[in-house]
């Protein structure tokens, strides 16, 4: 397990990415979110790899990004908040009504991170839609729930973020993170 390594977890516009960025501007490493960048790119080249299109090969993917996400923040030293985690792409098989294959079983128990899981929850007040995140508010609130099961089934502490400003997110995370 790499103690240094932070999770950030829940459903879609639900704020992590946001707080990931003021946390990276607070001069904290980060690891992006692998989606947005895995569905920009199939679509650039026309790929299949698509959460509307082959889910399963779209998992695939993520699965690859998280491990190479996890290989270089395991590298550092300081503290790292990673937009997500190996165990999300468990949570999206799930989601997806698609068997988890025993491969990625195993890499979300071999591929730890810090016990504490920040799990951002639904918010209307800030989700929306767009090219990348086509999901509806309801998806959104079923992919937190299902990404909170399956964070604790792996035996994470879950730990889940106010529906409060950015800095006061920033704050509570800091603070956390001082006091343990």
């Amino acid at each position: 397990m790499c103690g240094h390594m932070f999770v950030v977890t829940g459903g879609p516009g639900s704020g992590k990415s946001t707080l990931i960025d003021a946390l990276h501007e607070r001069g904290f490493a980060s690891m992006p979110e692998a989606g947005r960048a895995i569905i920009r790119d199939q679509v650039q080249i026309g790929g299949t790899a698509l959460p509307w299109a082959d889910k399963a090969m779209f998992a695939e993917l993520m699965l690859g990004w998280e491990l190479r996400s996890w290989h270089e923040a395991s590298a550092l030293e300081n503290p790292v908040f990673m937009d997500r985690g190996v165990p999300d792409v468990v949570g999206y098989l799930t989601l997806s009504g698609l068997r988890v294959p025993a491969h990625v079983e195993a890499a979300a128990k071999t591929y730890r991170y810090n016990r504490i899981v920040f799990i951002a929850p639904y918010w209307e007040t800030i989700f929306g839609q767009d090219a990348e995140r086509r999901q509806d508010h309801e998806e959104a609130e079923a992919t937190g729930r299902v990404m909170a099961d399956t964070y604790a089934r792996f035996g994470y502490q879950l730990v889940e973020l106010s529906k409060v400003t950015v800095e006061e997110r920033v704050t509570f995370v800091l603070d956390l993170l001082n006091a343990g």
